[in-house]
């Protein structure tokens, strides 16, 4: 399979090496100082994989619906905009696979996460925080992976129906979020329940960016020949155990 990168970061070099190493070449690499050049050679590739900044995103995912090559992207801070890509993306019969993160083991969390917030929801002691450390080179916060988990916790539990920075004022019906920023920290996070006798806490530690680049390249894999709007629901198949 032919790849394009649109976003030539840490990321974007990661994403190339597995994409090699499983046999795959990359025809585009994007960067910032690639100008808009780039737009007429996406045509080489049979997929694009998009890492870039929130303000970009929406526009590079269009430029590959016109020049009808399936976009798997990473970029989170967007979302404001999904449901409009997504309805573009339909329309055109084109191919869009989006995650607010690509590792395998945070999808697990996720699930997780919807699983503890629905025992949770019986237990009036426990109030649920969470918190999230990143790169000092991350622009959004909350990360796209925290709002996703406090949207799972929102889906589960009756007492939360929002969430909050925790540096703003919070209601009890709002889960604070606490974004941290430190240098070369690839993503943690922590989701806490607490009361006055204990806590109980689900946590994620990346120690590199290999599982976010390796969800990426078989992100691509699965999508190259479909058509539609996909997460990484549909490529690990989750599904909660009978019951539960």
């Amino acid at each position: 399979m032919k790849l394009a990168l649109i976003g030539y970061g840490g990321m974007g070099k990661a994403i190339e090496a597995l994409a090699i190493a499983r046999g795959h070449e990359v025809v585009l690499k994007v960067n910032k100082t690639s100008g808009s050049a780039w737009k007429d050679q996406l045509s080489l590739a049979d997929v694009a994989i998009e890492f870039t900044q929130p303000e970009a995103a929406v526009e590079n995912i269009y430029t590959c619906f016109e020049h009808n090559i399936p976009v798997v992207t990473g970029t989170t801070g967007w979302y404001a905009h999904l449901h409009e890509v997504s309805d573009r993306c339909l329309d055109m019969k084109q191919s869009l696979f989006y995650a607010t993160n690509f590792s395998i083991g945070v999808n697990m969390l996720f699930q997780m996460n919807r699983f503890l917030a629905r025992l949770m929801a019986t237990q009036k002691d426990y109030a649920a925080t969470m918190e999230e450390i990143h790169h000092i080179r991350k622009k959004d916060a909350p990360s796209g992976t925290a709002i996703t988990l406090a949207e799972g916790i929102i889906a589960e539990h009756p007492v939360y129906d929002t969430w909050n920075r925790s540096e703003e004022s919070t209601p009890d019906n709002s889960i604070p979020i606490h974004s941290i920023r430190i240098d070369d920290v690839p993503g943690t996070h922590h989701i806490v329940y607490q009361s006055e006798i204990d806590e109980i806490k689900l946590s994620h530690t990346a120690f590199n960016r290999q599982g976010f680049a390796l969800g990426a390249v078989r992100a691509a894999e699965f999508l190259h020949g479909k058509n539609g709007v996909y997460t990484m629901s549909d490529l690990l198949n989750f599904s909660m155990p009978h019951g539960l």
